[in-house]
């Protein structure tokens, strides 16, 4: 017996207006977590990409790589914005009175996987922007050589950079919310 059915074992199963009621609460603290970092992450990224000028580009491909998979990151978590909306008209469905309209099981929990596997996807790809990100800043760091004034503008350090990591990172905080919360829902409700 795994410790997920130990812990079912002692819980009780949930009524369909008290899971109604968490996954409401749930789902709106989901939703704004993810869209305050979603959105925090989107316009550190913008500023990166029009603060870019091409010398600064074509030296250093790796920061370009970040700033992509950042982005598609921000597509993912647009959709994860989305489901996290649709979780609560889900919710408000499961708490009218009318039990002709509530959603079936089947379509919850498909709901609930297809934002777990998102998260998971984004989640990822963020991470990977992050590292990559971190490597090249890491690389450039090491170039220079301590106590030496920099002259050649590539191996500057830019605080945009740094941003774009911080936006990577928040980026895998707000996939993280998504994730955590559909997989709690999902579990719970299994």
């Amino acid at each position: 017996m795994n410790t997920s059915n130990k812990l079912n074992s002692y819980l009780p199963a949930p009524t369909k207006q008290k899971f109604a009621a968490i996954f409401r609460v749930v789902s709106r603290f989901s939703f704004w977590m993810q869209l305050a970092l979603g959105g925090f992450s989107g316009i550190v990224l913008l500023l990166a990409i029009f603060s870019r000028n091409s010398a600064t580009q074509a030296t250093n491909p790796a920061i370009g790589l970040g700033i992509f998979l950042g982005i598609v990151g921000i597509l993912l978590l647009a959709v994860r914005i989305y489901l996290a909306f649709r979780y609560r008209r889900l919710a408000r469905r499961l708490q009218t009175p009318d039990v002709e309209t509530h959603p079936k099981r089947e379509d919850i929990v498909r709901v609930l996987q297809i934002g777990l596997i998102i998260s998971a996807v984004g989640l990822l790809l963020a991470f990977l922007a992050s590292e990559t990100t971190v490597i090249a800043l890491l690389a450039r760091s090491l170039a220079i050589p301590q106590g030496v004034a920099v002259y050649r503008p590539e191996n500057v350090i830019r605080s945009l950079d740094i941003f774009v990591v911080l936006a990577n990172v928040n980026l895998i905080g707000a996939h993280l919310v998504g994730g955590t919360t559909s997989l709690g829902l999902l579990e719970w409700l299994d």
